[in-house]
């Protein structure tokens, strides 16, 4: 797989930051009441990412290590800010909706992480992809539980009503409780598709003598006797 398209598969599957690395919590169970909240926040923290990213893989070689991270919350509150004023001032609806968690950006654990973790060593254009693909795969978890909880919890989607009105909203997934049931389901099955990759893994190209095969594989047995 190309270095490029691998960073945005592992963003968006592999290592999303929300359902598989659990990053970025506080934002996904506050805002995703909506599924535009989280189309909203997701986009903003992509931004974030990939202009941080960038800056900071730009400037990998000339930030001393005594201030790294001091530097990286320097620059990503920076980003953060002008992207603040521009959502406030085009996206009002948008900027009143997620309030207080706009500015909070500045200390998302995964913009930070993928600073340190990625775009610290890494190239520009790399790094770049990197925050792209880290930032989707928060859009879609957001999206996704937003569009979830709005559905059973409001009967619409993205606003419009698509539940008959004799069909009785729960309420309680528009409440916190009903964001950790949502975000628990896709969880899990998200560890059910892992553990069947796993398996096909294990088991593709295995002549039976492998260590992780040897206690299961029939061919293994025939081997030792």
């Amino acid at each position: 797989m190309n270095k490029y398209v691998e960073r945005l598969y592992n963003g968006l599957i592999k290592e999303n930051p929300t359902l598989v690395l659990m990053l970025g919590m506080c934002p996904t169970l506050a805002v995703s009441t909506r599924a535009m909240n989280g189309i909203g926040m997701g986009l903003s923290t992509t931004a974030v990412l990939i202009l941080s990213n960038l800056v900071i893989s730009l400037l990998r070689k000339a930030i001393p290590d005594e201030i790294r991270l001091p530097s990286y919350i320097v620059i990503v509150a920076s980003l953060v800010t002008v992207t603040e004023l521009l959502i406030e001032a085009y996206l009002p609806s948008v900027y009143d909706a997620l309030g207080i968690y706009i500015p909070l950006i500045v200390v998302n654990c995964i913009i930070l992480g993928r600073a340190e973790a990625y775009a610290n060593k890494n190239t520009p254009l790399l790094s770049v992809m990197d925050g792209l693909g880290m930032g989707l795969g928060f859009t879609v978890a957001l999206t996704l539980a937003g569009l979830v909880r709005e559905i059973l919890g409001n009967g619409s989607a993205f606003g419009v009503r698509i539940l008959p009105e004799s069909v009785e909203p729960m309420g309680i997934f528009v409440q916190p409780p009903g964001a950790f049931l949502v975000i628990a389901l896709f969880i899990i099955i998200m560890n059910a598709i892992g553990i069947k990759t796993r398996q096909k893994k294990l088991v593709e190209g295995c002549d039976g003598c492998c260590a992780s095969c040897a206690s299961s594989c029939p061919k293994a047995e025939e081997v030792t006797k």
